[in-house]
């Protein structure tokens, strides 16, 4: 059974173009073939010419590991900050309800 296509909005689309080519970009101003950028990232030339074309069903993993070998900043290329900002949302998503539920039933505030 071949698998469903995934709807993707134009802004997802767009933005997984862009770092596609900014990867690629990164990667031949490296001087990097796509053999050697492959074996670098661990992924296969078939899924990196995926990423580097955009294809937003590539595995996320990939596509980061990919970025950080080409040196494409990804949040911020500040390691201490982005370590800031990752321990600073840790903090607020330990506050956070771990899953959310609709009401079961309204309340009666009709007094």
């Amino acid at each position: 059974m071949p698998k469903k296509a995934r709807p993707y909005s134009r802004y997802a689309k767009d933005a997984a173009t862009l770092l596609g080519q900014l990867i690629r970009k990164a990667r031949i101003d490296r001087r990097m073939t796509t053999e050697e950028f492959a074996d670098r990232a661990g992924v296969s030339r078939g899924l990196l010419r995926r990423i580097e074309n955009g294809d937003p069903g590539c595995a996320l993993g990939a596509v980061f590991e990919a970025a950080a070998i080409a040196g494409v900043p990804l949040f911020n290329a500040d390691e201490r900050a982005l370590n800031s900002a990752l321990a600073s949302n840790s903090a607020v998503m330990t506050l956070l309800p771990k899953s959310v539920h609709m009401p079961r039933k309204k309340p009666d505030d009709d007094f």
